[in-house]
């Protein structure tokens, strides 16, 4: 994996994942050494004359015990990459909430903050950020059509996965975007701490009025570039009317291109290039310090 600190990004595969089809861990195998007995055998002796005396041949003494080859079972050990974090299986499981509000849906809101998906608060309300979240958790798992709804196949898989899931990154400290699965990480000290659900570039061409200037027309392809990149700049406050619309609290990586809040993050690519999360997870950002200026982002499609 390609190491990642500040401003660079150790990648590596190390998302093996005891999960439902998600992350592995390195195996050693050890196994005893053999030893087999010799015995030796008294070489016939040469007899050039006759002697006056026969000496009889030496004869080696067979030994009383041949030692067994060891035949020990092999030894495995198993040691997690520091990165990889087992978590408990969920007893009693939670069941299909749907969009349920109660109890039990507290209960979901603290399975996705123990498995790293962000939500705002374990209230019981199944509002716009545990949606996210489960959308986000059904995106990591491939499943077909992540709606964030907890069906019967996504609350089987959030009670039993058993691994916290990971970014591709171990190593450093970073934001990685990841557009093969549209989610984003924060990696703090080579450790996944947080998953969003997003929103990245569809790769569609566009031709659009320019929002801040009159009568000019933007044009191009709706493109989240690849590659290892850093927060340079951002507005703190409210939204801002970008070029192409509104965007809320961004913090650009390259170019006009930022992570920002918008009302809009589906389970698909959508945007014209920008990285889209909810306006509450934004706040969240911001107000958690987690993502300063020269902060590393690294884009990649997830190949």
């Amino acid at each position: 994996m390609l190491p990642v600190d500040r401003r660079t990004a150790r990648i590596g595969c190390a998302v093996v994942f005891g999960l439902v089809a998600l992350v592995g861990c390195s195996t050693a195998l050890t196994s005893g050494d053999g030893r087999e007995a010799v015995i030796a055998t008294t070489e016939t002796p040469t007899t050039t004359a006759a002697p006056t005396t026969t000496v009889a041949p030496t004869t080696t003494v067979a030994p009383t015990t041949t030692v067994a080859p060891t035949t020990e079972a092999p030894t495995t050990t198993t040691t997690l990459p520091v990165n990889i974090i087992k978590v408990p299986v969920l007893d009693p499981p939670i069941g299909a909430l749907g969009t349920s509000d109660g109890a039990e849906t507290a209960r979901l809101q603290n399975r996705l903050t123990e498995l790293g998906f962000w939500v705002q608060s374990a209230d019981g309300d199944y509002g716009l950020t545990t949606r996210q979240a489960v959308m986000a958790f059904e995106k990591y798992m491939g499943f077909d059509n992540p709606d964030g709804k907890l069906d019967e196949q996504t609350a089987t898989a959030i009670s039993n996965i058993d691994l916290r899931p990971v970014a591709r990154a171990d190593s450093g400290t970073l934001v990685e975007v990841d557009k093969a699965k549209q989610l984003l990480f924060f990696v703090v000290d080579g450790r996944t701490e947080y998953i969003l659900n997003t929103s990245t570039g569809n790769g569609e061409p566009y031709e659009e009025p320019d929002q801040n200037t009159p009568g000019e027309i933007q044009r191009g392809i709706s493109l989240t570039p690849n590659g290892l990149h850093n927060v340079n700049r951002e507005r703190p406050e409210g939204w801002w009317e970008g070029d192409l619309g509104e965007i809320y609290r961004p913090k650009y990586f390259v170019g006009g291109v930022a992570v920002h809040g918008s009302n809009s993050i589906p389970n698909y690519p959508a945007s014209h290039g920008c990285v889209r999360v909810s306006v509450p997870a934004m706040d969240w950002i911001w107000e958690s310090g987690i993502m300063p200026l020269e902060t590393p982002v690294w884009v990649h499609d997830g190949a």
